[in-house]
Parts: structure tokens; C-alpha cells; sequence
């Protein structure tokens, strides 16, 4: 079973840049898609972006896309999203996930079953 853990949020002016990681342990890690989650207060869970297993195929939200770029090193399990000219509504709590199946690749986040603990992305204006 694969483990998560995120790391790189924090604070940061309206404009700045923030590189969030996605590190992943245990058996064929590196064959599991990633997706990127946030979720603000008060609000739903919303997908970000996500890479294939290979990284060869990525999408991202509509509201992120031209800002933020995921990108994967499978040699180090580890799965980043390069966040630039962040906003205030880019504020939430991030989180990495990944589905059930290797070799799979979904953007609806109930597909994806295992979770890390989240780390919040806070942009003040």
C-alpha cells in the first residue's frame, strides 16, 4: 500500500510561488497516477491537476492551468506542483492522492482512495 506525505505549503504574498511535494512509500509507488486536491473552508474538495504514472499525461483545473505545473521524478517517488503568481482564492489546504489501481488514471476525486495529510497553501492579498 502507498503512502503520502506533502510537503512546501505555506505563506505567501498575492504573485508569489510556492513548490508543493508529494512524497510517496511502499510497493510499486511509482506506478500509481498522483492527483493534486485543495480544499478552502467552508468549501468542497476540488481537483487541481493530475499525472500519470508515467508522466507523460497531465490536466489541470481550468482556474490553475498556465500557473501551476505538476511534474513527477519516479526515481524519487516524489511528485511536485510548481505553483506561480498565486492567488488569495488559491488559499486551501493541498492534498495528493492516489487510486486504488496502478496504472490508472482518473480526475473525479472520489476514484482516488489513498490520501496524504494535506499542507495549506495560505496567499494573502
Amino acid at each position: 500500500q502507498v503512502q503520502l506525505v506533502e510537503s512546501g505549503g505555506g505563506l505567501v504574498q498575492a504573485g508569489g510561488s510556492l513548490r508543493l511535494s508529494c512524497a510517496a512509500s511502499g510497493r510499486d509507488a511509482s506506478t500509481y497516477a498522483v492527483g493534486w486536491f485543495r480544499q478552502a473552508p467552508g468549501k468542497e474538495r476540488e481537483f487541481v491537476s493530475a499525472v500519470a504514472w508515467s508522466g507523460t499525461t497531465v490536466n489541470y483545473a481550468d482556474d490553475v492551468r498556465g500557473r501551476f505545473t505538476i511534474s513527477r521524478d519516479n526515481t524519487e517517488n516524489t511528485v511536485y506542483l510548481q505553483m506561480i503568481n498565486l492567488k488569495p482564492e488559491d488559499t486551501a489546504v493541498y492534498y495528493c492522492a492516489v487510486p486504488e489501481r496502478p496504472f490508472s488514471y482518473y480526475l473525479e476525486s472520489h476514484r482516488y482512495t489513498t490520501w496524504g495529510q494535506g499542507t495549506q497553501v495560505t496567499v494573502s492579498s
